[in-house]
């Protein structure tokens, strides 16, 4: 018990030591035509150290905020903007999906074409029209990844209400607190280290595991190259499935990022009331149309 204490502290004390080693050494892990160096990015994307960095920064600007409030105002409205922003671009992706569907439907049982060329700039770029068809899953996993924080900003994911309702103004914001430090943040640290070594292992060899060492890894960094997946289930189908692995850490990414602006909006509504909870929030609506029918209610 002792010994995990001290090892938790120790690590946090050394996060400041590794998170100012990064910032002044940046040739130590971006240079990747030194495939040392991009064996060094792949160890610590997914580390302990690297954990110790990003939590240790939380607890920072935590301290900080409880000081100052309008700090964590400020992060709030930095992580919610950020997730409007990016969700209101994705979105526009549902349409595309559903214009090149439509294409290709047309295309292929009206002109029967079995292939569409695209030429921007003079750069062509011709795939079969089953490459189209299988790319569309390509965009149903954008909308999902990265509109995942602006749907829980505008309140659109499904809730299962066992007590939450009729509880408390102070006690709802307390759960929402536990639920984004307890649930949202290890279920996307859990999901980052997973997806970041199974998408390195369809970018490089030789494929590298969250069990390998640093020396193990700079030892294959000697043999390492790019080897960037570009499998297909079906012939002439999409091969670009390493596009999914990518996707699945941007999305650990932004929802552990929103847990904290979830944290930091419950800790205010906590502190200062009812009125916090619509403070600064950027909510879609549907016009002059939605406001009346919201006002019946």
């Amino acid at each position: 018990m002792l010994d995990g204490i001290v090892w938790f502290f120790v690590n946090i004390a050394q996060a400041f030591v590794n998170f100012g080693y990064a910032v002044t050494h940046p040739a130590s892990w971006l240079a990747w035509s030194d495939k040392e160096n991009l064996a060094r990015f792949i160890y610590y994307g997914g580390s302990v150290e690297f954990f110790f960095v990003v939590f240790t920064g939380f607890l920072v600007l935590t301290g900080v905020g409880m000081w100052k409030r309008a700090v964590l105002w400020g992060a709030v409205r930095v992580l919610e903007t950020f997730a409007n922003g990016l969700g209101r671009l994705v979105a526009w992706v549902g349409l595309i999906m559903v214009l090149q569907q439509i294409m290709i439907v047309f295309l292929q049982r009206i002109f029967r074409v079995s292939s569409i060329e695209l030429a921007p700039m003079g750069y062509g770029f011709a795939r079969d029209l089953s490459w189209w068809s299988e790319e569309l899953k390509l965009y149903n996993a954008m909308i999902i990844c990265l509109a995942v924080s602006y749907t829980f900003v505008q309140g659109g994911h499904v809730r299962v209400d066992l007590v939450y309702s009729g509880v408390r103004h102070r006690t709802k914001k307390l759960i929402d607190m536990f639920g984004a430090l307890f649930f949202m943040m290890p279920m996307a640290v859990l999901i980052w280290l997973f997806a970041w070594y199974f998408m390195w292992r369809h970018l490089v060899v030789p494929n590298p595991s969250a069990t390998t060492t640093l020396d193990r890894l700079l030892m294959q960094s000697r043999a390492m190259r790019w080897n960037v997946e570009t499998t297909s289930f079906s012939p002439n189908g999409f091969d670009a499935y390493f596009l999914f692995k990518v996707l699945m850490v941007v999305f650990a990414g932004m929802v552990f990022l929103h847990a904290i602006a979830v944290f930091y909006r419950s800790y205010l509504g906590f502190v200062e009331g009812e009125e916090a909870d619509t403070r600064h929030l950027d909510k879609d609506t549907l016009g002059e149309g939605d406001e009346a029918f919201e006002g019946t209610h």
